[in-house]
């Protein structure tokens, strides 16, 4: 089982930066949604955990396209039926 565990999420560079790195993204990964979308469901063998700790933070520095991630990662976890979310808001880890 594979389990990427993000802190400290301000922006999705920061984001593509630590799913690529901790769950090793191909060279092609193309750094938007579309292409996250891709690769998760493709690329990226499970089971897969996504451990999110302070989720706030990010939605703070991300606006509106912390929304659309949140979603695509409901949606990619759905698909893949081995992939689970945990979100751990500040101060509970």
């Amino acid at each position: 089982m594979k389990i990427c565990r993000l802190t400290d999420i301000r922006s999705l560079d920061r984001l593509y930066d630590e799913l690529a790195r901790q769950l090793g993204f191909p060279q092609h990964f193309g750094r938007n949604l579309d292409a996250l979308w891709d690769v998760l469901t493709t690329d990226v063998e499970g089971p897969l955990t996504i451990v999110w700790e302070n989720p706030e933070l990010a939605q703070a520095g991300l606006g509106d396209d912390y929304a659309r991630l949140l979603a695509l990662l409901e949606d990619a976890a759905a698909e893949r039926g081995d992939m689970t979310l945990e979100f751990l808001p500040g101060g509970k880890h």
